[in-house]
C-alpha cells in the first residue's frame, strides 16, 4: 500500500516543476539560437556594394600600372587615390585591403624591400574578394612590378 497521500499540494508541485522545466528548456534553446546567429554574424565578412568593388578593381588596375612607373608619379597617384578611396568607398574593410595594395604599389615603384611576394598578393586578393562576393564583381590583383 502506498502511504503517501496524493494531495492537491503535491500535484501542484509536480505541475509547477514541469512548467518551470519547460520554460527553462525553451529559454535555453532561444539563448543558444541567438548566440549562434550572433557568432555567425560576427565572423562574416562585410559585403561591399557593387560601386565599392568596381572602384576597388579600378584602383587595383591603376596600381599595377603605377608600380612600374617613375617614383614621383607613383607617390602622386598614391596620395590622390587614397583621398578618393576614403571619400568614395563606403566599406572600410574592403578599403583597408585596397589601401594595403596601394601601399605595395608605391613600395614596388620605389624598389623597396617591403614589396610583397606573389603569395602575399594572392592572400590579399582572397581577403578583398571575400568582401565583394555578393556584388558580382570579381577582383583580380596581379603581382606588382611585372
Amino acid at each position: 500500500m502506498n502511504t503517501t497521500p496524493t494531495t492537491p499540494t503535491t500535484q501542484n508541485r509536480k505541475r509547477n516543476r514541469l512548467v518551470i522545466g519547460a520554460v527553462t528548456a525553451v529559454t535555453a534553446a532561444a539563448l543558444a539560437t541567438g548566440a549562434g546567429y550572433w557568432w555567425q554574424d560576427r565572423n562574416e565578412l562585410s559585403q561591399a556594394s557593387t560601386e565599392d568593388c568596381r572602384l576597388a578593381q579600378r584602383i587595383i588596375t591603376e596600381a599595377e600600372e603605377i608600380s612600374t612607373g617613375p617614383v614621383p608619379d607613383a607617390e602622386k597617384w598614391w596620395r590622390e587615390t587614397g583621398d578618393e578611396r576614403r571619400a568614395q568607398m563606403k566599406d572600410g574593410y574592403l578599403g583597408a585591403r585596397i589601401s594595403q595594395y596601394e601601399g605595395w604599389a608605391l613600395a614596388t615603384a620605389r624598389k623597396s624591400p617591403e614589396a610583397p611576394s606573389a603569395k602575399d598578393v594572392k592572400n590579399l586578393q582572397g581577403e578583398a574578394q571575400g568582401h565583394c562576393s555578393d556584388s558580382g564583381v570579381t577582383l583580380s590583383m596581379p603581382q606588382l612590378g611585372s
